[in-house]
């Protein structure tokens, strides 16, 4: 049953570094979940104010995650379309063959959206669609860099008890 949980947790941790780039999945948030099941398998012991604190953590860049953005956006001028028309071009970006596609798409995608909000202001429209990216991006390095680190804590206690968890 061990063996299944961490399994299971691996999986959870690993979908949560893909959630950090993805905007589907909510990605440290659901790494959180892998090392939970990691605690919850009998060879590992229990801590809880591991877990707490790290649900907490995992909890504030949730919520980050959704200031951020708006913050960038406004700090360059930019609108919640800007912001939107980053998330849906990042998503675009993703399916294009391009290499750093998400990247392109996320700036072109902010750029659009400024512009459905304002057509007649290029130049307002670049700033801003600056903006919306950059928000964007810092929302999502700070959630793949929590997202890793989770990855590397339960990789780390899957090392510390391996005796453990794989004996027979």
């Amino acid at each position: 049953m061990d063996l299944i949980l961490v399994l299971f947790g691996f999986v959870l941790v690993v979908l949560g570094i893909v959630g950090s780039v993805l905007p589907v999945l909510p990605g440290p948030l659901t790494g959180w979940f892998g090392i939970l099941l990691l605690f919850l398998t009998k060879t590992i012991p229990m801590n809880y104010y591991w877990l707490g604190v790290t649900f907490g953590i995992a909890l504030i860049i949730l919520i980050l995650d959704y200031i951020i953005p708006g913050l960038g956006a406004k700090k360059f001028g930019g609108s919640k379309k800007g912001a939107t028309g980053a998330t849906l071009g990042l998503i675009i970006g993703l399916i294009l063959p391009i290499p750093l596609g998400f990247v392109i798409g996320a700036f072109v995608g902010a750029l659009i959206g400024e512009l459905i909000h304002n057509p007649k202001d290029l130049k307002r429209a670049l700033k801003s669609a600056f903006g919306s990216f950059v928000g964007f991006l810092a929302s999502t390095t700070m959630k793949l860099f929590v997202s890793i680190i989770f990855l590397a804590v339960f990789c780390y206690k899957v090392f510390e008890f391996r005796a453990g968890l794989f004996s027979l």
